[in-house]
């Protein structure tokens, strides 16, 4: 699979937070700049292999960006800063040391699913949307 053009971000297909996240970015990303996988799909077990992370990787949100890889809290806040609306303010956190931005990370990662829930199957996209899923 080419990474060349658009960035992808990898989601955790079946999370409700990770899911409602990648709906703030499709609402806020008025020039369709990314394009979207499930962490689920076999699409995104071949960008995984190619980032060096397990097939099975599900602790957070993955940005490809050609042939770079972001994962976390990096992933976050690069995705954050090419979005309109109030997102875009949390680039400057960029500065906190990542250890900490991790750990914050992290625990929100942990809890998704008894915080905000999980379904049954991984999201599908609606018809005007699937040109901008992988």
């Amino acid at each position: 699979m080419t990474t060349a053009g658009k960035p992808i971000i990898l989601f955790d297909g079946v999370c409700n937070l990770c899911n409602g996240a990648v709906n703030y970015v499709i609402d806020h990303d008025p020039q369709g700049t990314f394009r979207f996988g499930s962490l689920q799909s076999e699409a995104a077990a071949e960008l995984l292999d190619r980032a060096g992370l397990p097939e099975d990787y599900l602790d957070s949100i993955v940005l490809v960006e050609g042939d770079a890889f972001f994962a976390g809290s990096d992933a976050a806040l690069r995705i954050a800063r090419r979005l309109s609306g109030p997102a875009r303010w949390l680039w400057p956190l960029r500065v906190v040391p990542r250890p900490i931005r991790d750990a914050v990370y992290g625990w929100i990662a942990r809890n998704r699913y008894r915080w905000f829930g999980k379904q049954d199957t991984c999201r599908i996209p609606t018809p005007d949307l699937e040109a901008r899923f992988i």
